[in-house]
């Protein structure tokens, strides 16, 4: 290992982390706009699911999803072969909150990386990809 590429590595994915996680795009913060983002792409999802997708606790999850459903951006639909479980679907605001966010968050990005080229932007998609799934 290369100490002084991962202390680098370490201090620039700080700062990163810390430059984007609190800000909100469109209407929606990072959990909602996660959240969302999971249920849009791969269908209705339980609670527990989506905790274990992000590596979350499940009462995280469920406050999040009662906040987007207290919002109208998902519904629950119940589990029919477990009364207490259900799953959480988008509903239509929820789709356009989020492809709103989508917008707003991908507008901001080129903003940033505009004067890169596009193999630079592929380059470091490429690899902010292989970084996040190391971590499943």
């Amino acid at each position: 290992m290369d100490e002084q590429a991962l202390d680098v590595i370490e201090v620039e994915l700080a700062i990163l982390y810390r430059r984007i996680s609190n800000r909100k795009h469109g209407n929606l913060d990072r959990s909602a706009y996660l959240l969302l983002h999971q249920i849009s792409v791969y269908g209705a999802a339980g609670v527990k699911a989506l905790a274990d997708e992000f590596h979350l606790d499940v009462s995280t999850v469920s406050r999040q999803a009662a906040a987007l459903e207290q919002k109208g951006y998902v519904f629950r639909t119940p589990d029919p072969t477990d009364r207490r479980a259900y799953s959480l679907q988008i509903t239509e605001l929820g789709k356009r909150e989020l492809i709103e966010s989508k917008k707003a968050r991908t507008e901001r990005i080129g903003r940033l990386i505009r004067d890169w080229t596009e193999e630079e932007q592929q380059i470091f998609g490429e690899l902010l990809t292989r970084l996040n799934r190391t971590f499943d």
